[in-house]
């Protein structure tokens, strides 16, 4: 059984770099044209993801749509338990996004380059690195333009539902006034198992709620709106989980 998994690893593997290598150019360089070229790039993201997903035999489930607005900048926070989350976010979310990532993935040759283009790196060892990449999160959100973190900091190979929560997506929701949109991702680690780099195919079930409008500030209001958005995200994924 093992064998034939590695064989289909392997063939994921290569499809998803022959893919971005294919479709590369044409996801960085409507952004470096224009801010609106965000949206063609997508596209093309969301084609690399699809073509990839389709072929490796991945299937999405998303639910909750209606939550969305698209008009409407957000912070969306999901649990992060595989390293397949990457495709699952431009899959999920109906709208052109910055998503904040650990240096280690800028490293990755290509996919480093490209996801550099709608990724904040940051480096979660440093103090100066954490408050860098905030100050572009708040300038992105002026803009009118949402963002994605994972607010557990990495990937969660516990088997505890969530990680401890960093609180600096909440500050910067409560400071900008920008609503936490929470986003439950279930079966990703299924696919890609913790500890293993061994691939198999089946489906990812996505699930968004209703946002949590931040509070005005005070000094409890930043631990308890974190603890909010984490038991909503919680009880989102225990409740679907079930399904």
């Amino acid at each position: 059984m093992k064998f034939f998994q590695w064989i289909y690893t392997i063939y994921s593997a290569l499809i998803f770099i022959i893919l971005m290598i294919l479709l590369g150019l044409f996801m960085v360089i409507p952004s470096l044209i224009s801010e609106r070229g965000d949206r063609i790039s997508f596209f093309f993201i969301r084609l690399w993801a699809g073509t990839w997903s389709f072929l490796s035999g991945i299937r999405y489930q998303v639910e909750g749509l209606e939550y969305v607005d698209r008009t409407q900048p957000y912070i969306f926070i999901f649990n992060h338990r595989s390293f397949v989350d990457a495709p699952v976010i431009p899959m999920a979310i109906p709208q052109t996004l910055k998503a904040l990532g650990k240096m280690e993935l800028s490293k990755i040759p290509v996919f480093g380059w490209i996801v550099g283009r709608f990724a904040i790196w940051v480096d979660r060892t440093s103090t100066e690195s954490r408050r860098i990449s905030l100050e572009k999160l708040v300038e992105i959100l002026s803009k009118g333009k949402s963002v994605v973190v994972a607010p557990e900091g990495t990937r969660n190979d516990s088997s505890e539902t969530l990680l401890p929560f960093h609180k600096g997506a909440f500050r910067l929701s409560i400071e900008s006034q920008i609503p936490i949109l929470p986003m439950a991702v279930i079966g990703a680690d299924r696919i890609m198992k913790r500890g293993s780099i061994l691939l198999r195919p089946g489906k990812i079930r996505i699930y968004f709620s209703e946002a949590l409008q931040p509070p005005h500030p005070s000094p409890t209001a930043v631990d308890e709106y974190t603890a909010k958005c984490r038991n909503r995200l919680e009880a989102m994924l225990l409740a679907h989980e079930e399904d």
